[in-house]
């Protein structure tokens, strides 16, 4: 068990690191734009660049990702994912920033399904939810700690600070990577030899589990990144939030989802991945609909607001993922989450390329149409929880897995 914590452990740092390189970019939105003279349109390229790239690498990656041992592939590209971190941070212009993100996320992508491909391959399932719910609690030390401290360093000395302390970071968990991740090489035996590279992508085309699953990813995405991605120069433009204060909504409500999110994940092992898949789904509905039509409102408020936001949308996508994972076999585990991850990312940066065509600044400088924004993302949302319940698990063996029953609790 000391072997599984370490593990889980190591993996929460790189989701940690990776959440947070991605995740700074949206409240860094205001200064961004301030410095490089840009609109809204040309920020909200920069946050899908990176998820673009991720998206189309981590399609490349799943002709190749279950051909290595988990550990040598989690090790190169990790090295990877920190080398864009660090051509993030010496950035002078928009372009190379741009340029940076690009490179960064043609890991990141990769990176993330690497991930959920360790737990779903070292974790059974029955203790699956548990387990990620703890290595997404990195989501919210990503905000709770990550992002005020990046704000706060981007704010007292420049924006290319974050960059430079994630850069850092990236060094210290490389060493843990090489040190203390088990080689991981179960998945190569089961492998057949010889197989076509295409024979994957036929047989999820094949699945119609699978197919749902992918796409109860993409309405995942479209519903929370939608609004999110533009939810901090919003908040400053239209609620009356400074760029201080955008601290608080990170913060708080990271603090907060630090203890919901593995109280997520032993409810969903407990009571059924998708039963508190749909709760906490219906109820990230009402914080969508009211942060997307808020005009000026007290910060207290808003916080208040934006807490129940993260809580619900974390505590979905906590059964969520776990339900993804249970959909594949080990040996092609890596290349579905590679698909996986593509399609998250891909989704991602459709979502907040939408986002910014539809989003346009008044003559009085107040941000339009934020609302409509809201309304794309709760359709996404009611199709996400009607795809939840199409969606079987089968454990390592291909055989149905059936899901916990209330009653015999």
């Amino acid at each position: 068990m000391n072997k599984e914590k370490i593990l889980l452990f190591i993996l929460a740092c790189i989701q940690f690191t990776n959440i947070m390189d991605f995740m700074i970019m949206m409240p860094l939105g205001p200064q961004l734009m301030r410095i490089f003279n840009i609109n809204p349109q040309e920020f909200s390229i920069i946050v899908s660049s990176y998820t673009i790239s991720a998206g189309i690498f981590g399609f490349l990656g799943a002709f190749f990702i279950d051909k290595f041992d988990r550990k040598n592939a989690l090790l190169y590209i990790y090295i990877g994912f920190t080398v864009g971190t660090f051509a993030c941070a010496i950035a002078p212009t928009y372009h190379l920033l741009l340029i940076a993100r690009i490179l960064t996320g043609m890991f990141g992508g990769v990176l993330g399904a690497l991930v959920l491909s360790i737990i779903g391959d070292a974790i059974p399932l029955d203790r699956r939810a548990t387990a990620m719910g703890f290595v997404m609690a990195a989501f919210s030390f990503a905000s709770v700690i990550g992002v005020p401290f990046g704000l706060l360093l981007a704010t007292s000395f420049s924006w290319h600070m974050p960059f430079f302390l994630l850069s850092f970071l990236g060094l210290i968990v490389t060493l843990l990577i090489y040190m203390y991740i088990p080689n991981m090489k179960d998945h190569l035996v089961k492998k057949k030899a010889g197989e076509n590279p295409f024979t994957f992508l036929i047989n999820i085309a094949n699945n119609g589990n699978q197919v749902r699953a992918l796409l109860l990813m993409v309405c995942l995405m479209i519903s929370q990144f939608s609004y999110i991605s533009l939810l901090s120069p919003y908040l400053v433009a239209n609620v009356g939030f400074t760029e201080h204060d955008l601290t608080y909504i990170y913060l708080i409500g990271g603090a907060v989802t630090i203890f919901t999110s593995p109280l997520v994940g032993k409810l969903a092992d407990k009571f059924g991945r998708t039963k508190v898949f749909i709760v906490f789904s219906t109820l990230a509905i009402i914080p969508l609909l009211i942060i997307t039509n808020l005009g000026t409102t007290p910060i207290f408020l808003v916080v208040i607001i934006t807490t129940f936001n993260f809580v619900f949308i974390s505590g979905r996508m906590i059964p969520g993922s776990t339900m993804i994972t249970a959909t594949v076999l080990p040996q092609n585990r890596g290349g579905f989450m590679s698909i996986n991850s593509s399609v998250q990312q891909l989704s991602s940066g459709l979502a907040a390329f939408l986002a910014g065509i539809m989003v346009h600044k008044s003559s009085s400088g107040l941000w339009e149409n934020y609302n409509y924004v809201g309304y794309m993302a709760l359709v996404a949302s009611i199709i996400a929880i009607g795809l939840s319940t199409t969606i079987k698990a089968i454990d390592n063996k291909g055989k149905p897995a059936t899901e916990p029953v209330i009653e015999n609790v």
